[in-house]
C-alpha cells in the first residue's frame, strides 16, 4: 500500500504519495504547475522559475499528528518569506502551498517576459506552433503587451545542423537542458552541453560524429519550443493539420508504441501519408521514448522502389500480371504439390498474416512452418517463465537484478537497453554475459557482474551464476555466438536458473527473449519454429512460401541450401525486389505495417495493434487477405472481411490468444506522469495513448500450471583449424535491410560499411591494420570487408555484422581472413 501524507493546494487537503514531486503531486489532481525545465522524466534543476509558488508547512500536533488551527478553524501555516520552485520540492505531510496569488501571478509574468527578450517572433513557420508550451504558457500567463521590439532582440543561428537528423534554431533556444539532461541522465551519453555563458550560451555537441547517438530524436519531442527539430518533418506540416494515427514499431521485439501523424499530401497525389513518427506513452512498454530507426524508419512504406504489383515468371521472366493470374497459378501449383507445401515467415508479419498463412498451408496438406531468421529458438521456455503480466522494468530497485546474456541490447532492442540503463541507475543489481564488451558494460556498479566467459562458455557462467538475497530477477537473453541449437541450450539454461531461485511466475521476475524481429513471438505462439525452419531447408518442399523471409539475400547458410532448389516453386511475398524476390517464380506486393490494421506479440508477450495509417501503395494487399484468398482457391472459405475477424477467429483456436479480440486489445486507462494530454504540465509533444495498451499472455507458471527444469545438452562451436579464426556474426542497428535501409536518405550515411572486427593480437598475427581490406572465407564462400581492429574483441574471434551488404552465415564458422594485397599504380 503506498504510504500518502496530507498535502494543502490553495486551502484545500488532499492525500498523495509520500516523497512525490511537488508538481507531479499538484498535477495528480488538477492543478496545473507551469513548467518548462522540468520534465517528470528527468530529476528537478529549477532552472526556469516558471512553477514559483508560495510555499508553508501547516503546523502539526508532534503527539497526535492533528493539523494545528486558530480559533476561527483555519489551519496555521508557516509561510516562507519568499516564492519557492516547485518542481525542486518533495511533498512531506502538512506541506502547503498557494498557485494563484498576486505573488505568484507576477512572477509567472516576469519569467514569460524575460524568456521572451531573446525568443524570436518565429510563431507563425515555426514547427512546434500549435502545440508548443511557450506560446501556450504565454496566452495564459503572459503580458498582454510586450515592452521589447524586435531589433533588440538577440540573432544566433537559425538552422545549425547538430547532426544528419537534427537542427538547432539558437534563437528559440530558452536553456531549459532539457536536451542535455536527457542524454547525460537517460541516456547515459553526454553528448550534447552547454557553450559559452550569458546570453550568448548555446547548445553544442560534443561527440564525433556529431550528436551520435541513437536516441536524438527524443530531444526534439521534450524541448518546450521549437528550438529542436528532425530533419525529416522541419516545414513538413503544421500539427493542427495532422491526424494522429497509434502503431507499433516494427524493427524489433520491444513493440515501442508510437504513433503516425499523417494527412493528405500533394506531392503524393492527394493520398494519405506519414508526415512524422511520434512516440506514443505507454508506461510498461517504451514510457514516452523510441529510438531514432523508430522514429525515422518509416519512408520504406512510401519508397519508389516498392513492388507495385504482382509477378508471375514467364518465360524465365518475372513480368506483371494481374492478381487473379498469379494467385490461380499458384493454386495451381500448389494442388499439384499434393501436400509437399511449406512457409518461412519473418518478423515483420502480423499476426493475422502468420494464422491465415498457416491455415493455407495446413489446407493444401503441409505442416512444416518456419520462421526467419532461425538462429533463435526457446519458445517452450518462455511459455514456461517468461516475465510476469504486468512486469515493468519501473517497478524495479534495489535488490532486484538484471541478466543481460549474449545480447548488445543497444543494437538489438534500444528502448530495453534505455530501460535496463536507468534501472540500473535505481540501485538495480545489472550482470552482463557476454564474451565482448558492449556499451551497457558502463553501467553495472560491481564490475564483479561483467561475466566475460569465452564464445561457448554462457551456459558455464550461468551455471555458475548466485542470485541469492534478490528479490526480482529479469533476465534477457540473446543468441551472439550461439547456433539454433546453443541458442536453445542457453534458453533451457535461463529458464532452469530462474526455477532453481524461484523467480519465475509472478510480475517483474522470469525470461525475456531478445528476439530478431517485431513479431517473433507472435510466430512461436501461432506454431511458427526456428526448427521447421532448418527441417525445410535440409529438405525442400515442391511448393514454398517465404514471407517477409530474404533467405538468398539475407545470410550465406540460407542462401546454399535455397539456391540448389530448382525444383520448389517459389512463392515470395515481399515489400521489395530483394535477391529471393528476384529469383521467385511468383512475387506477392505486400502492404507495410503503416498500410494496414494488425497486431504484434512482442518479446515480452504483449499483444498489441497497430492501425492503418495511410493509402495503401496501389495494388498491394495485406498478407493475410492474399493468404486467405489462395486458401479459397484450394477450396476453404471466403476470406474474412477485416483483420478484426482474422484476430476474432484466433482468439477461439489459440487459447493463449482467447482475450486478445480487437475490442480488448483497443482498451486504455489513465498512465501517470501525465506526459500525453492536452495540458501544459508536460511541454513536449509525445501522445496520449488512445489505440490501446494491449494484452500480455500468462505463462504456464502463472495459470498454476508446473514447470521444472530440464537437461541441457552442450553444444561445440565449429572446430577450428590452425590459422582459423571464429566468425561470430553481431547485429547492427543500422543495416541494409530493405525496410531500413530504402527508409530515409537521411539515415544512409549512418549505416555502416560491411566489416570485420578483429582482436588486435591476431591482426597483429595476419598483419592486418585498422582499414585495410580482408577477405574473409568459409565454407559457402568468401567476402571482402574493411578490417576494424579492437582491444574489446576475444582473441580468435572475428566479428561481423549481418545485413550490411555482406552475404556471410548468421550463426559462428570457422574462417580464414588474409589481407587483399592492392596492386600499386605506377
Amino acid at each position: 500500500m503506498v504510504d500518502t501524507v496530507r498535502l494543502f493546494i490553495d486551502d484545500i487537503e488532499y492525500r498523495v504519495p509520500k516523497g512525490m514531486n511537488l508538481v507531479d503531486a499538484a498535477k495528480l489532481h488538477g492543478n496545473d504547475i507551469p513548467v518548462f525545465c522540468y520534465h517528470p522524466k528527468l530529476a528537478p534543476v529549477g532552472m526556469c522559475r516558471m512553477c514559483l509558488v508560495e510555499l508553508g508547512q501547516v503546523e502539526i500536533d508532534r503527539a497526535s499528528g492533528a493539523l494545528l488551527a486558530d480559533e476561527n478553524g483555519k489551519l496555521k501555516v508557516r509561510w516562507q518569506p519568499k516564492l519557492a520552485t516547485a518542481c525542486t520540492q518533495t511533498v512531506t505531510d502538512g506541506m502547503a502551498i498557494r498557485t494563484t496569488t498576486e505573488a505568484v501571478k507576477a512572477a509567472r509574468d516576469d519569467i514569460i517576459e524575460f524568456i521572451l527578450t531573446s525568443h524570436p517572433l518565429d510563431c507563425p513557420i515555426c514547427d512546434k506552433g500549435g502545440e508548443c508550451p511557450l506560446q501556450n504558457l504565454t496566452m495564459r500567463y503572459g503580458s498582454g503587451e510586450s515592452r521589447f521590439i524586435f531589433d533588440e532582440k538577440m540573432h544566433l543561428d537559425k538552422h545549425y545542423p547538430l547532426g544528419d537528423l537534427i537542427f538547432l534554431d539558437r534563437e528559440r533556444c530558452i536553456q531549459c537542458a532539457r536536451c542535455t539532461r536527457f542524454q547525460e541522465e537517460y541516456v547515459g551519453d553526454a553528448v550534447l552541453a552547454f557553450h559559452e555563458r550569458g546570453r550568448r550560451l548555446q547548445i553544442v555537441t560534443t561527440s564525433n560524429p556529431p550528436f551520435d547517438t541513437y536516441f536524438s530524436g527524443n530531444t526534439t519531442d521534450i524541448c518546450p519550443v521549437g528550438a529542436l527539430t528532425t530533419a525529416d518533418f522541419r516545414f513538413g506540416a503544421r500539427p493542427w493539420e495532422l491526424t494522429e494515427v497509434p502503431s507499433i514499431c516494427p524493427h524489433c521485439p520491444v513493440g515501442c508504441n508510437i504513433s503516425a501523424s499523417t494527412r493528405l499530401d500533394r506531392e503524393a497525389g492527394g493520398k494519405i501519408v506519414i508526415k512524422r513518427i511520434m512516440p506514443r506513452q505507454h508506461e510498461g512498454v517504451n514510457e514516452i521514448w523510441i529510438c531514432d530507426k523508430g522514429r525515422f524508419g518509416h519512408h520504406h512504406s512510401r519508397h519508389v522502389e516498392r513492388i507495385s504489383r504482382p509477378l508471375v515468371r514467364h518465360n524465365g521472366r518475372l513480368v506483371p500480371a494481374t492478381w487473379e493470374k498469379a494467385l490461380s497459378v499458384i493454386a495451381e501449383h500448389v494442388q499439384a504439390a499434393q501436400g509437399s507445401v511449406a512457409a518461412i515467415a519473418g518478423g515483420m508479419l502480423s499476426n493475422e498474416d502468420l494464422w491465415e498463412l498457416r491455415q493455407m498451408v495446413e489446407r493444401a496438406g503441409g505442416s512444416r512452418l518456419g520462421v526467419y531468421p532461425y538462429r533463435l529458438t526457446g519458445a517452450a521456455q518462455v511459455a514456461a517463465v517468461g516475465v510476469g503480466v504486468g512486469t515493468n522494468f519501473k517497478d524495479l530497485g534495489k535488490g532486484d537484478a538484471i541478466v543481460v546474456i549474449a545480447t548488445d541490447l543497444e543494437e538489438e532492442a534500444p528502448i530495453w537497453y534505455l530501460r535496463t540503463k536507468v534501472a540500473a541507475d535505481r540501485g538495480v543489481r545489472l550482470i552482463t554475459i557476454n564474451a565482448r564488451y558492449t556499451e551497457l558494460d558502463r553501467f553495472v556498479r560491481n564490475k564483479g557482474d561483467i561475466i566475460r566467459p569465452p564464445y561457448g562458455g554462457e551456459l558455464a557462467a550461468l551455471s555458475a551464476l548466485s542470485l541469492d538475497g534478490l528479490n526480482n530477477v529479469i533476465m534477457l537473453v540473446g543468441g551472439e555466438g550461439m547456433s539454433r541449437a546453443g541458442h536453445a541450450a542457453l534458453m533451457q539454461a535461463a529458464a532452469n536458473k530462474l526455477i532453481e531461485t524461484g523467480h519465475y511466475g509472478r510480475p517483474n521476475n522470469g525470461l525475456i527473449g531478445v528476439w530478431a524481429g517485431a513479431n517473433t513471438q507472435g510466430a512461436f505462439d501461432l506454431g511458427f519454429s526456428a526448427e521447421a525452419t532448418e527441417a525445410i531447408l535440409a529438405e525442400l518442399p515442391k511448393v514454398l512460401f517465404l514471407a517477409d523471409a530474404d533467405l538468398l539475400g539475407g545470410d550465406a547458410l540460407s542462401a546454399a541450401a535455397l539456391s540448389g532448389a530448382k525444383e520448389t516453386f517459389l512463392v515470395v511475398s515481399e515489400l521489395f525486389m530483394t535477391a529471393t524476390a528476384q529469383q521467385a517464380d511468383v512475387v506477392l506486393p505486400r502492404q507495410s505495417f503503416a498500410e494496414r490494421d494488425g497486431t504484434f506479440t512482442s518479446g515480452e508477450r504483449r499483444v498489441q495493434r497497430f492501425y492503418a495509417a495511410q493509402t495503401p501503395l496501389d495494388h498491394t494487399r495485406p498478407d493475410w487477405r492474399v493468404f486467405a484468398e489462395i486458401g479459397r482457391l484450394l477450396g476453404g472459405p471466403k476470406p474474412k472481411l477485416s483483420a478484426a475477424a482474422v484476430m476474432q477467429s484466433i482468439t477461439q483456436q489459440v487459447p493463449l490468444y482467447a482475450q486478445m479480440s480487437y475490442p480488448n486489445l483497443a482498451k486504455v486507462e489513465k498512465q501517470f506522469p501525465d506526459v500525453g494530454g492536452a495540458d501544459l504540465y508536460y511541454g513536449g509533444t509525445a501522445y496520449d495513448n488512445k489505440g490501446g495498451l494491449g494484452i500480455q499472455w500468462a505463462t504456464a507458471s502463472e495459470r498454476g500450471e508446473a514447470v521444472s527444469t530440464a537437461p541441457i545438452s552442450a553444444v561445440e562451436l565449429p572446430a577450428r583449424a590452425e590459422g582459423e579464426l571464429l566468425l561470430v556474426p553481431i547485429t547492427e542497428l543500422y543495416d541494409r535491410k530493405p525496410a531500413f535501409a530504402a527508409s530515409s536518405a537521411l539515415m544512409h550515411s549512418h549505416i555502416p560499411a560491411p566489416y570485420a572486427l578483429l582482436n588486435w593480437e591476431d591482426a597483429k598475427l595476419l598483419n592486418i591494420a585498422e582499414g585495410d581490406q580482408v577477405q574473409v572465407r568459409f565454407a559457402q564462400g568468401a567476402v571482402e570487408l574493411k578490417a576494424r581492429v579492437a582491444v574489446s574483441v576475444p582473441k580468435g574471434a572475428a566479428l561481423v555484422a549481418r545485413h550490411l551488404g555482406a552475404l556471410v552465415p548468421d550463426v559462428p564458422v570457422s574462417v580464414t581472413v588474409e589481407k587483399v594485397q592492392v596492386a600499386e599504380h605506377v
